[in-house]
């Protein structure tokens, strides 16, 4: 328990300093900031499984809110449940824990890339954030992999809980190929994502 507290004080103090570097509230059409969608999509298997046996936590929003406001408080809820999670949670294949190529839910002690990315949905919404914000997105990593992440919209961008990054980062500023995340309407539903940096990412 110090070693993880540890971690999430440096964690928090290393980001600290860089809230205050961050730009203004951004407009919501900055393409560097947020990641645009294009169109409704095709469900994840994983997760239209995790859906089958959750419903409720796959439906439409009671309430839309389009992003949170990014201040002091909900900024360091960011960095210390991203450092939480990360450090307690152990890195596994679905294939090696389940012997399934995709399963999704929330871990315990272990998990995939997914299941990082639900259980720190789930702590912020505990934590006071609106569903609609926090949203599962679909990425590929620069060796073509494919990962998930969690997306945490708010006023300064859309930012990146990443189970591989200790530090919470603006969208573009990652390395990855963003393919498509969780309607903001309703959970249970995904939107294609446009994102315009795959020659750059390609070219590192």
């Amino acid at each position: 328990m110090e070693n993880l507290n540890r971690t999430v004080r440096t964690v928090a103090i290393a980001a600290t300093a860089a809230l205050a570097f961050m730009t203004p509230a951004l407009g919501i059409t900055s393409n560097e900031a947020f990641v645009a969608e294009v169109r409704e999509t095709s469900i994840p298997l994983g997760h239209a499984q995790f859906c089958q046996v959750r419903p409720i936590e796959c439906q439409q929003n009671a309430e839309f809110v389009s992003y949170e406001e990014l201040t002091q408080a909900k900024w360091q809820q960011l960095l210390n449940i991203n450092a939480k999670f990360n450090s307690e949670i152990k890195p596994i294949t679905d294939r090696d824990l389940y012997q399934a190529e995709e399963f999704w839910t929330y871990p315990r002690g272990y998990g995939d890339c997914e299941d990082y990315a639900l259980i720190k949905r789930k702590a912020l919404i505990q934590a006071g954030w609106a569903p609609s914000t926090l949203l599962v997105t679909v990425v590929i990593q620069p060796n073509g992999e494919g990962h998930a992440v969690l997306t945490a919209r708010t006023d300064r961008g859309d930012l990146i809980l990443d189970n591989l990054e200790g530090l919470v980062n603006v969208w573009s500023k990652t390395p990855y190929k963003f393919v498509k995340r969780q309607s903001q309407i309703n959970a249970g539903r995904w939107m294609e994502l446009e994102d315009e940096r795959l020659l750059t990412i390609a070219s590192n």
